[in-house]
């Protein structure tokens, strides 16, 4: 049991308020991806409120805000962009309102995921607060571009800004369960050539419509023989885009592509992925392609990177697991729901590509992320909060017990 346990509760209750009154300020921000200044403006203010030690943003435009100078490094993530609202007239009410009824906060980016960095920063102000103060130092980095190219940021953070951590706490909705990995994913491009003509005489050309009408069936059909995982589930692929090329709706087209959302599962590569697509009837003569990001951030910087972001898996059995379960059995004296995510994460960076320990923590129900019923249950932004505040103390002293 977490000796603090009640202090911690109390204070994050007392600072409930606070914590939907600055998520509610940032769901009033729109900032989808290369468009985060304002949010992290508003969010340098917040953490400047509460005392955090060292406030900066980095040149990609992440903000970085750190508590304690210890030799253990932790950091915890909330990416800062949102997705778009779709069509407004879908909405029930403001989007960008931050409703609050019946015990939730409603909007754009609600859950999705200003709720982890509302509940991040009041977490470094009941540290501050409590003294729950050790050899560690905790960066709380709200991040961006995440909607557009999840780990970017994560590659950027852990190959450039210096900062080598010993953990990543990903603060995406997960019902306040414990996640410990998900599938990854890529994105592939297949175009196939035909031979364009006037539309009045279809014949004098090659209509690549058709025969990529034919490979998207066969593209259906690898769907359902990818490889299970009895943790992950089963890799995916799905068409989620068709395009031609042609000089006129009064032509036949010369060219035609499809997008593929390809998600991996335990045991499979970007190489078999590939592989497979190029393997389907009508595909001998397509040009198959990974794509690769090469967007600017709200600063301007480029940082391209290949659009393949890797499955990855924590063990349950691995210390900052065992962590992440004993701040949740300390706080409330049950078992957590040790799980995984359905969609793609910051971890992809963090653990996928570049190998820090990550695990998922986070207020929020994952369903409803980028959906027009977006929300977030008050009691989560407080309760994780209070799991924020604890787990720096008991990853630190798990970490000098196995390194002792």
């Amino acid at each position: 049991m977490n000796p603090n346990r009640q202090r911690i509760a109390e204070l994050a209750q007392s600072y409930e308020g606070d914590i939907v009154q600055f998520l509610r300020d940032l769901i009033a921000i729109p900032a989808e991806s290369c468009q985060e200044g304002p949010v992290v403006a508003r969010i340098r203010q917040e953490m400047e409120k509460v005392g955090f030690d060292e406030i900066r943003v980095d040149p990609m435009g992440n903000i970085l805000g750190r508590i304690g100078s210890g030799k253990t490094v932790i950091m915890m993530d909330s990416h800062t962009d949102t997705v778009g609202i779709g069509d407004p007239k879908e909405w029930a009410w403001d989007p960008y309102k931050g409703k609050v009824e019946d015990g939730y906060v409603y909007g754009r980016g609600s859950c999705d995921q200003r709720a982890g960095m509302a509940s991040l920063v009041y977490a470094g102000k009941i540290i501050r607060q409590l003294a729950l103060t050790g050899d560690y130092t905790l960066w709380v980095v709200g991040s961006v571009q995440e909607e557009d190219c999840d780990g970017l940021c994560w590659l950027y953070i852990l190959k450039e800004d210096g900062i080598r951590p010993d953990c990543v706490v990903i603060t995406e909705p997960s019902r306040l369960n414990i996640y410990r990995g998900h599938r990854g994913r890529m994105e592939i491009e297949v175009h196939l050539r035909g031979k364009s003509c006037h539309a009045s005489a279809p014949e004098r050309g090659d209509n690549p419509i058709y025969k990529m009408s034919r490979l998207v069936e066969e593209v259906e059909r690898l769907n359902t023989r990818l490889k299970d995982d009895g943790f992950l589930g089963k890799g995916t692929i799905a068409v989620t885009e068709i395009r031609s090329l042609s000089p006129s709706l009064c032509a036949v087209p010369g060219a035609c592509s499809v997008h593929l959302d390809r998600r991996l599962t335990a045991g499979e590569t970007k190489e078999g992925a590939v592989e497979e697509v190029r393997a389907l009837a009508g595909a001998e003569n397509a040009e198959v392609e990974i794509l690769t990001y090469d967007t600017p951030s709200y600063t301007g910087l480029r940082y391209p990177t290949e659009k393949y972001y890797p499955t990855w898996v924590l063990e349950e059995s691995h210390l900052l697991a065992q962590a992440a379960i004993a701040t949740f059995r300390g706080l409330w004296d049950r078992e957590p729901v040790v799980d995984k995510w359905t969609f793609s994460t910051n971890g992809v960076g963090s653990m996928g590509l570049m190998g820090v320990p990550s695990i998922g923590f986070g207020p929020g129900e994952e369903d409803v992320a980028h959906s027009v019923i977006e929300r977030v249950p008050i009691r989560h932004l407080v309760e994780a909060a209070q799991f924020y505040a604890a787990f720096p103390q008991v990853f630190t002293a798990l970490a000098k017990k196995g390194n002792g």
